[in-house]
C-alpha cells in the first residue's frame, strides 16, 4: 500500500511539474523554460515555442526583473569558431516551432541582480508581435547543464562575443 501511495505521489508530482513547464497564449505554447545557473553577471535562458495556429508570429523581445538587460542571441559555428550575435526577432512559423537552446537561438540575461542558483526560478516576459506579452517562469539548472547531444555552451568563455 505504501509503495502505491509513493508511486501515485511521484506521478502526481511529475504531472504538476509538466503542467508548470508549459505556458499558453492563443495559438502559442511555450514549453520547458529554463536558465543556466550563473557564476557571474550573465546567464542563458532557453525554451521551446510551439505555434499551433495558421499564422506565423515573431518573438520581438524579452524582459526580466532579474536582469538589467535581456537580449536575444543566436550562436553559430563557422570555421571552428563559435560566435554569438544579437538578433532583433525570432521567427515562429505557422504550425511549427522554434527551439531556443544552447548552441542556437537563446536568451541572454545580462547584469543579473543576483546570481542564479540551481533550483531557483526566473520570471521572463516574452513579447510577441501578434500574441503580445507572455509571462513564463524559467527553472534554474546547474551551470553544467548540457546542450542536447552532450554539447556545452559557456557564455563567459565564448571565442567571439561580438554583436551585430
Amino acid at each position: 500500500m505504501k509503495l502505491r501511495m509513493l508511486i501515485a505521489a511521484v506521478i502526481c508530482g511529475l504531472a504538476m511539474s509538466a503542467q508548470a513547464a508549459e505556458f499558453k497564449s492563443g495559438s502559442l505554447t511555450i514549453e520547458n523554460p529554463w536558465a543556466r545557473a550563473s557564476t557571474g553577471p550573465i546567464a542563458g535562458a532557453f525554451l521551446v515555442i510551439h505555434n499551433n495556429g495558421g499564422d506565423a508570429d515573431r518573438l520581438v523581445g524579452v524582459s526580466s526583473e532579474a536582469a538589467g538587460e535581456v537580449q536575444m542571441h543566436r550562436s553559430q559555428e563557422e570555421n571552428g569558431v563559435v560566435s554569438m550575435r544579437r538578433v532583433e526577432v525570432i521567427e515562429v512559423p505557422a504550425h511549427g516551432e522554434v527551439a531556443l537552446k544552447p548552441g542556437s537561438y537563446h536568451i541572454m540575461l545580462m547584469g543579473l541582480k543576483a546570481p542564479l542558483k540551481a533550483g531557483d526560478t526566473v520570471p521572463l516576459t516574452l513579447k510577441f508581435e501578434k500574441a503580445g506579452p507572455v509571462a513564463v517562469t524559467a527553472v534554474v539548472q546547474s551551470p553544467a547543464a548540457a546542450a542536447p547531444g552532450g554539447g556545452m555552451m559557456d557564455h563567459q568563455h565564448m571565442m567571439d562575443h561580438s554583436h551585430q
